[in-house]
């Protein structure tokens, strides 16, 4: 019985549509991957590496259509290939999720890409203003009166940094944060007289398809203490996705909170060493 039950599904013919949903899911995912790949490691320019990047999203897109037609096909004529279609969802769901939580982010958040802690002064771009000078890049003079109007209306917690420590030791502090998140220093300098101002200039990447944003960071004396002021800004887009504010926003926590634990750090005590006595004079 179970031979004659399962020989009229066997030889039921495969879907099309379920097939061609499976393999265009396959290629969006490889069209996918090569383009992160391309952009983070530099092998092309930035516009053709984004052209395959949406090209495998639209195909992603295309791939949910083929499987809903070839669900609609299976239900009808009772043709096998659900499976395929299942695994083409899975692969579909996998690419565009995250795309769409930034189109999401994209619609909620200013469209603007430059954030910084002093929006009257901002830190400048010295070394890094060489590589924002590209076709398509953004220009490393700050972006104006409309994004600090926009970043205080939505992130209004960003401001400058007034630490209680001296400039020697705020600088080393923000340096230490600096490496310790790995951003690729561009120019540093520390600070020097007669101004005692020191300069931070490095390059984060997105954690995903790796894109450069730029940060540099101002330390200056206060009188016996200091004020730190930092500027992230993206290379590309016109819109950050929030990405910069959350960086500063990071960054200005733990540099508050590694400047109040060495600020209770014990000053160390230099030993004093006993005074010799006097020799003793052995009368004869």
């Amino acid at each position: 019985m179970a031979r004659r039950f399962s020989a009229p599904y066997q030889s039921e013919p495969v879907s099309s549509l379920a097939t061609w949903a499976r393999n265009l899911a396959v290629f969006a995912v490889v069209a996918v991957v090569v383009s992160i790949i391309i952009v983070r490691f530099d092998f092309l320019e930035m516009k053709p590496a984004l052209a395959t990047f949406f090209g495998g999203l639209a195909i992603a897109g295309l791939s949910i259509l083929f499987g809903l037609a070839g669900f609609a096909a299976i239900w009808q004529n009772g043709s096998r290939g659900m499976a395929r279609i299942l695994l083409a969802f899975l692969i579909d769901g996998a690419i565009l999720a995250y795309p769409a939580y930034q189109a999401l982010l994209y619609r909620k958040l200013p469209h603007i890409y430059d954030i910084t802690t002093d929006p009257i002064n901002p830190p400048r771009f010295d070394a890094l203003s060489r590589l924002r000078t590209g076709d398509g890049t953004n220009t490393a003079v700050y972006a104006g009166l409309y994004s600090a109007e926009q970043q205080r209306q939505f992130y209004p917690d960003i401001e400058p940094i007034e630490l209680e420590i001296p400039v020697d030791r705020a600088y080393a502090i923000a340096r230490q944060l600096v490496i310790k998140r790995k951003w690729t220093v561009i120019d540093e300098r520390e600070p020097q007289p007669p101004r005692r101002m020191g300069r931070i200039e490095a390059v984060a990447r997105t954690p995903i398809m790796g894109f450069r944003e730029d940060i540099s960071i101002r330390v200056v004396p206060d009188g016996d203490d200091s004020r730190v002021d930092i500027r992230s800004a993206s290379r590309y887009f016109d819109s950050d996705l929030g990405s910069n504010a959350a960086r500063v926003t990071k960054f200005i926590d733990d540099l508050n909170t590694a400047a109040d634990a060495d600020a209770l750090k014990p000053a160390k005590k230099t030993p004093v060493t006993p005074p010799k006595a006097p020799a003793k004079t052995v009368k004869k």
